[in-house]
């Protein structure tokens, strides 16, 4: 049975746009792997740029094979070197009864502020 997650990730400073375009291949590269299921995830920015992710691991024991699979290690080496990864209870907008962010969508080109 699948595992539904909500992740948080905190830009480095001059990171967001490294983070974003990571973002934008985070869910074709554990599909790949056999690792999530086909539902889109939804991607999400908080007013600080933290990003949240929610998205849907094929099963527990999914999860446990991405930490043994070196294809997953050097992405998330790759996250650790644009982002960290912080409790969502950290981002402002999850502590309102209704937690609003504005939309990401995975083919939306970076904003114009966050270009390298």
């Amino acid at each position: 049975m699948g595992r539904i997650v909500i992740v948080a990730y905190r830009p480095k400073a001059g990171q967001q746009a490294a983070l974003e375009a990571l973002m934008r291949r985070h869910h074709q590269r554990l599909h790949a792997e056999g690792l999530v299921t086909e539902r889109t995830p939804v991607l999400m920015r908080a007013g600080d740029g933290t990003v949240v992710e929610v998205f849907e691991w094929r099963s527990k024991e999914a999860m446990q094979r991405a930490h043994d699979n070196p294809r997953v290690q050097q992405m998330w080496s790759e996250y650790g070197a644009a982002c960290d990864y912080v409790p969502l209870a950290e981002v402002p907008e999850a502590r309102e009864l209704f937690a609003e962010f504005e939309p990401m969508h995975i083919d939306e080109p970076l904003r114009p502020e966050l270009s390298p």
